[in-house]
C-alpha cells in the first residue's frame, strides 16, 4: 500500500507538499497539485483518514442520539439529517439509548473525549447534570437541557390549538389526549397544555393521560390503546402521536368501533405512518426535514467555533386532513 512518501517520490515533491494537497491547506500551485493528484491516482493511494483527523483534531463525525432509531419520527429525522451531514462532508453516528441505562451519558463522554465533533441530542434522559461543564458542540432536538445548548423544535402551542380545533369541528366533546412522560423536560408539553385550554374553553371535556418514560415500541402502544378505550369508554375524540393513534385505529377496528363516526382521532407528527395505515390519519404535521436541516446547520456552526445568538429555532406546523375526523 502506497504511503505519502511514495506519492511524494513519484510526483517529485516533498512529503509536506503532499500533506498540503491532502489537507487543502497552504499554497500549492495548480501544476504541483495536479502532479500530486495524478501520482495518488497512479499509485492508488488512499489517505489515512484517522491520522489526518487526529492531526486536525477532528473526526468529521456527528452523533445523532435518540431514544429509539426505529421510531417513525426519529427514523425520519435521522434520514434527513444524515443526508444533510453528508452534503457538509460529515459522517453520521446514530445512537439509540432505549433499554440502555447509561446510554446518553456514554455518548456525552465520547463527545468530551473528542470521538465525535458534535452531537444532535434527542434522547430523553432524566439526568441533565451530565451536561454540566461540557464545552463541546451540542444541539438539542425538542429538549430543554440548559441555557447554553440551542434547541430546534416545532411550534407546539400551534400543534395543540390545531388538534383541539379539529376535534371540536368533528363534533367531539369528550377528548382523550395522551402526552409523553411529564418528567422529561421538553417543549412538547406545551401542545397538551394548549389543547386542554382550547378544548375546555369551547365547552369540551379533556381526559389527560401520560405515557411511561422511554416507551416507544409497538407492543407498548397497542397495550396503551386498549387502556384508553377501557378507561374512557365515553370519549369521542383522541389526540396522540402517530404510533399510538395507529394502535387506536387497530383497536377500534377489532372491536367494531366506527372511526370517525363514533370517535375521531388526530395524530401529531405526520410521519409516513399516518399515510400507510388502513386509512389516512388526520394529522398535525411537524416539518421533520426542516428540523433536521436546522439541527445540522446549527451543530456545524458550533463545530466551526460560532456561538449561537438565537437559543431556539422554531418551525411552524400544518394540519393535514385524513379520514379519521368528520
Amino acid at each position: 500500500m502506497a504511503s505519502i512518501k511514495d506519492v511524494a517520490k513519484y510526483a517529485k515533491v516533498a512529503p509536506s507538499t503532499v500533506s498540503l494537497v491532502l489537507n487543502k491547506t497552504g499554497y500549492v500551485s495548480a501544476e504541483t497539485r495536479e502532479k500530486v493528484e495524478r501520482a495518488m491516482k497512479e499509485l492508488n493511494y488512499s489517505p489515512n483518514e484517522l491520522a489526518r483527523n487526529l492531526y486536525r483534531n477532528k473526526t468529521n463525525i456527528v452523533g445523532i442520539i435518540v431514544p429509539d432509531a426505529s421510531h417513525p419520527f426519529f427514523s425520519t429525522f435521522i434520514q434527513y439529517a444524515e443526508i444533510c451531514l453528508y452534503d457538509h462532508g460529515y459522517k453520521t453516528m446514530v445512537c439509540s439509548t432505549i433499554n440502555r441505562k447509561n446510554g446518553e451519558e456514554e455518548y456525552i463522554d465520547m463527545l468530551k473525549r473528542q470521538m465525535m465533533d458534535g452531537v444532535i441530542m434527542g434522547a430523553h434522559s432524566l439526568r441533565l447534570d451530565i451536561y454540566e461543564n461540557v464545552d463541546r458542540p451540542i444541539v438539542a432536538l425538542d429538549r430543554y437541557i440548559n441555557d447554553d445548548i440551542p434547541i430546534v423544535r416545532s411550534n407546539h402551542k400551534k400543534v395543540g390549538e390545531l388538534a383541539a380545533e379539529r376535534l371540536l369541528r368533528s363534533g367531539c366533546r369528550k377528548a382523550v389526549q395522551v402526552s409523553g412522560a411529564r418528567i422529561v423536560s421538553t417543549p412538547s408539553h406545551e401542545r397538551h397544555d394548549v389543547f386542554r385550554s382550547y378544548f375546555e374553553e369551547h365547552g369540551g371535556i379533556v381526559y389527560n393521560m401520560d405515557m411511561g418514560w422511554n416507551h416507544f415500541d409497538l407492543a407498548y402502544n397497542m397495550d396503551y390503546a386498549e387502556k384508553i378505550f377501557k378507561e374512557h369508554p365515553d370519549a369521542d375524540g383522541i389526540f396522540a402521536v402517530d404510533m399510538l393513534i395507529g394502535a387506536c385505529l387497530q383497536y377500534a377496528r377489532r372491536h367494531g368501533i366506527k372511526v370517525p363516526e363514533e370517535i375521531s382521532m388526530v395524530a401529531c407528527d405526520g410521519t409516513l405512518l399516518t399515510l400507510g395505515v388502513e386509512r389516512p390519519i388526520t394529522a398535525i404535521v411537524q416539518p421533520i426535514e426542516d428540523l433536521a436541516r436546522a439541527a445540522v446547520e446549527n451543530v456545524i456552526k458550533l463545530i466551526g467555533g460560532s456561538r449561537m445568538t438565537k437559543s431556539e429555532t422554531v418551525f411552524d406546523v400544518t394540519l393535514r386532513e385524513g379520514e379519521t375526523t368528520l
